[in-house]
């Protein structure tokens, strides 16, 4: 692992076994990315960028291969352990948005930290503080159903900055939203790598 790189993968293979056929969604690949590094994995449907976004999130383990995460080999970490730093290291946002319906937006944001030791009205703080910077401070108490789909992913991109984690990854995270609405979060984007985060983005593609 370079000294600089926050992330490094070396010949990272997935294989998932399908009856009695197996399919190489991943062969072999290695990758380093350096801190506050705005990287675009982009590729044709079925190439496997959901499954190298799986891997490089923890969601998902390589069947062959090593990955460092900011100096500790996760590839060989177990279930709790890499959930440990799943939660304190990457921040995620879907194109889904994948909110909890019934939470208020102060409530989805703040879920990450239930996990992190901090009191209830500390965790409130946090989490209105990141409402407050995407510029939702007015809509904190409203749910998911009372917001249109641009406020939505910001609550989504708030929770995902919450636990100031140094690596954000978004998976096609305007591919629900229209052109305008699509421009503002990605404005948004920016301003996050500004601030020094390491952005690993997959984009919309246009569809033919």
């Amino acid at each position: 692992m370079s000294d600089s790189s926050i992330i490094s993968i070396q010949d990272i293979k997935k294989i998932y076994v399908m009856g009695s056929e197996k399919v190489r969604a991943l062969d072999g690949v290695s990758l380093d990315i350096h801190q506050n590094e705005y990287v675009a994995l982009m590729g044709p449907s079925g190439s496997g960028k959901s499954t190298l976004m799986n891997l490089l999130g923890l969601l998902d383990t390589p069947t062959e291969g090593a990955y460092d995460l900011n100096g500790q080999v996760v590839s060989q970490m177990s279930d709790n352990e890499l959930a440990i730093v799943r939660n304190k290291e990457i921040g995620f946002i879907f194109q889904t948005f994948n909110l909890l319906p019934r939470l208020s937006a102060l409530d989805n944001v703040a879920l990450p930290l239930v996990y992190s030791g901090l009191g209830k009205k500390k965790r409130n703080e946090k989490a209105e503080a990141v409402l407050d910077s995407v510029g939702l401070g007015d809509r904190i108490d409203h749910k998911p159903n009372e917001l249109s789909g641009g406020q939505r992913q910001r609550v989504a991109i708030a929770r995902a900055l919450v636990n100031d984690p140094s690596i954000i990854l978004a998976d096609e995270p305007t591919g629900n939203l229209d052109t305008k609405t699509s421009i503002e979060i990605m404005s948004i984007m920016e301003d996050i790598h500004n601030k020094g985060n390491t952005i690993i983005l997959v984009p919309c593609m246009p569809t033919a």
